[in-house]
């Protein structure tokens, strides 16, 4: 679970910035994009195993396979939010003498806020199952439970921490759902 958050945590703290700075930059946002997308297609178990002769076994190689894991989902929502924002509502706003940061605060985030949630929730779950394949490189958690039980033949105990780790993304997924409808947005209807 640790690994699973710190992952996350540190692919926000990445995609976030680059993918809100280059929602509305042209070339460079197609490129961006495109390295993006092709980095959703590589297995996860590839990833990992990329990880080892670079970085080694542990947590160390987990934790960057799994943040490499989250970011394209998280970015590619921030940006499909961002960019979303209509123009008309952009250029109201510059109209009742909104600044750009004022307009990106008060309008294109709390409008984006939605998608770009939606894209932490899909991380969340792929960095929630791919974490058990974690274990393969060292990385503990679930990951080792069910493979020591591949290792023993031991069937039940395979189901216990593959049960667990379904169980688990299914908690996250539902918790973040019913936190996703909060940000969004509602439309007021005259009374």
């Amino acid at each position: 679970m640790i690994l699973s958050a710190a992952a996350l945590a540190a692919a926000l703290f990445i995609a976030l910035p680059v993918a809100a700075s280059l929602a509305r930059a042209g070339l460079a946002r197609s490129a961006w994009l495109g390295a993006i997308g092709t980095a959703r297609v590589i297995p996860s178990l590839a990833v990992l195993a990329l990880m080892l002769p670079l970085i080694g076994i542990g947590f160390a190689p987990s934790f960057v396979a799994l943040t490499l894991l989250a970011i394209p989902p998280i970015a590619i929502n921030t940006d499909l939010g961002l960019r979303g924002v209509p123009a008309a509502v952009r250029e109201a706003a510059r109209g009742l003498g909104m600044s750009e940061q004022q307009i990106g605060l008060r309008v294109d985030w709390p409008l984006a806020l939605p998608i770009v949630f939606s894209g932490v929730r899909t991380a969340t779950v792929e960095v929630i199952a791919s974490a058990t394949l974690a274990g393969f490189i060292g990385g503990g958690g679930l990951g080792e439970y069910v493979i020591n039980a591949l290792a023993a033949n031991q069937m039940p105990q395979l189901l216990e921490g593959a049960a667990g780790v379904a169980m688990l993304a299914l908690l996250a997924d539902t918790s973040l759902a019913a936190l996703e409808r909060c940000f969004a947005y509602t439309e007021m209807r005259p009374a």
